[in-house]
């Protein structure tokens, strides 16, 4: 099973991926991306929200390297995808993709973000994040099996 949710910043995509998480039995990993770059504060409000909730944390910040578990809650392809392009030089959305795809899980629930609505102009660098960002999130949500995108605390099913 694979279940893809976005939102906004602050949408409550993470709160409500982690509670869907949750309904999952079986053991459950929390693959943390997000490098702790003057992130701290944000990095430490995550963890108290899933304080609790029974998840083990594997922090990945290049490729997806970990244990077989029963329930994976990727957060989030966003910053995977971030790590990859800028960190590790690769830009194949390819292989981003199988990286995510080839968790060895029975579900994974994967937390992106929707980044392209501001209208702001960036740089070239981040324009080709951007692409790249979108046809991850494009093409992973053809493959999942449910899509969430979450809007001020309310969760749409789209898929």
């Amino acid at each position: 099973m694979f279940i893809l949710v976005t939102g906004g910043s602050g949408s409550g995509k993470s709160e409500f991926a982690e509670n869907y998480a949750c309904k999952f039995k079986g053991d459950k990993v929390y693959i943390a991306t997000m490098q702790p770059f003057g992130s701290e504060d944000r990095i430490e409000r995550h963890r108290k929200m899933r304080e609790g909730k029974g998840f083990r944390t594997a922090e990945c910040y290049g490729k997806l390297d970990v244990d077989k578990a029963d329930v994976f809650l990727l957060e989030c392809v966003s910053n995977f995808t971030a790590n990859m392009v800028f960190s590790l030089g690769i830009k194949s959305t390819d292989e981003i993709i199988k990286e995510i795809l080839n968790l060895n899980c029975k579900t994974l629930v994967a937390v992106t973000n929707e980044i392209f609505s501001d209208g702001i102009e960036y740089d070239n660098e981040t324009e080709e994040y951007m692409r790249i960002l979108g046809e991850v999130n494009r093409r992973l949500a053809k493959v999942s099996d449910e899509v969430y995108e979450v809007v001020y605390g309310r969760a749409v099913r789209i898929k």
